[in-house]
């Protein structure tokens, strides 16, 4: 094994790294989760989540990735055969379609080319041409994670309801909670889906949901089979501090750190902090002489950047070399996209100069890699950096 000095460069767009506070905070003591102490934690905890989400509704946790947090919303308020509307987005946008086929419920599933969000226009096209209401739920991935590419939610809700249209309307929020603006109530999201790796600045381990009063609603009829993923029991035992099962302890003690840690920034702030290190993530990749992958200058996500390699350059060879030399971890192209891109994460606890010497490692891994680039680029950024 290869010796190494200082801190390994996490810079993939999540699991993020994980600040010491909140590691201090998980290894406290795991206490009776059925006692007193532990219904003070819950009690403090879900208030203190709802703004995270922009949301005075109920927020059920689960110990689970995003993916049965994702399972969850579909579960809870839909029955088999029923019709939803999917947007291919990404790489996550497919992986959930895919769940939603093996769930037994019916998937129109709107094709995309991976450089642009999910089109308002094209949802009210979708909607128009659906008279008898068979489309119960339209999901969308708020910023999906294998492109950088972040979907404008809030327009999409209005061309809903410019349709008069009664599906509910489902968001995956896993890599963009935390880290860019979302409003779950003020956008009329029905449910939106999160997990605790990312702008939560966690491990992995926790899955959320934000839930309206008309998902709520939509529950009680809901038949796709559920017991341990069931919102009902979840958010009865709540109210009284507790879990219908044995909860995740030490992760939900990281989870109170970590809200606290978003409470004293400021989620504006927390929000402005993200958009000023991705915008200066893309003067360093247009600067190098390369893409970035979305292709719409409204939908940038300020989570991750996606960079397209020229024709002939390999971005996991690229990533390789960054690994190798500089003992950093980038993430990798997914689906169609693999071997052509290599993705900067620029999320969670994260400050300026952690983004100067992430992409200082870039630009030498491209250089090495052979791949042409102007040097002047991550100059670029640091002027960025400097002016903001």
């Amino acid at each position: 094994m290869t010796s190494r000095t200082g801190r390994h460069f996490l810079q993939i767009p999540g699991p993020t790294n994980v600040p010491d506070q909140v590691l201090r905070a998980m290894a406290a003591p795991t206490i009776d989760h059925r006692g007193p102490e532990f219904a003070e934690l819950t009690h403090r905890l879900l208030p203190a989540l709802k703004p995270v989400f922009g949301t005075t509704g109920p927020v059920v946790i689960y110990p689970s990735s995003g993916t049965g947090a994702w399972e969850a919303a579909l579960v809870n308020t839909l029955s088999p055969g029923n019709r939803v509307l999917c947007f291919e987005t990404g790489h996550f946008a497919a992986l959930w379609r895919d769940m939603a086929l093996r769930l037994g419920l019916e998937v129109d599933f709107v094709p995309g080319d991976w450089r642009h969000g999910a089109r308002p226009e094209t949802l009210a096209d979708r909607l128009a041409a659906d008279p008898a209401h068979r489309i119960k739920a339209v999901c969308v991935v708020h910023n999906e994670t294998s492109t950088g590419v972040t979907s404008r939610v809030a327009e999409l809700r209005a061309a809903m309801d410019a349709a008069d249209h009664p599906a509910l309307l489902l968001v995956d929020t896993i890599s963009s909670l935390g880290s860019i603006d979302y409003r779950h109530d003020e956008w009329g999201v029905d449910v939106t889906v999160a997990g605790s790796q990312k702008g939560l600045m966690l491990p992995p381990g926790l899955g959320f949901n934000a839930v309206s009063d008309k998902a709520l609603d939509a529950a009680r009829t809901a038949r796709l089979p559920k017991a341990y993923l069931d919102w009902g029991p979840i958010i009865e035992a709540n109210e009284r501090g507790h879990f219908p099962y044995t909860p995740a302890t030490n992760l939900l003690y990281g989870l109170d750190e970590a809200l606290r840690m978003l409470a004293d920034e400021g989620l504006p702030a927390v929000f402005a902090r993200h958009a000023r290190h991705a915008a200066a993530t893309r003067a360093a990749v247009r600067g190098w002489g390369l893409e970035v992958l979305c292709a719409d200058e409204r939908e940038h996500s300020a989570a991750l950047t996606a960079v397209l390699l020229p024709e002939g350059h390999d971005a996991d060879a690229v990533r390789k070399v960054i690994l190798e030399r500089f003992d950093m971890s980038l993430g990798t192209g997914l689906g169609r996209l693999a071997g052509r891109v290599f993705r900067i994460g620029h999320l969670g606890h994260f400050n300026d100069l952690t983004l100067a010497g992430t992409l200082a490692g870039v630009q030498m891994g491209l250089e090495l890699a052979g791949v042409p680039v102007d040097p002047a680029g991550t100059l670029a950024a640091l002027e960025r950096l400097r002016s903001a």
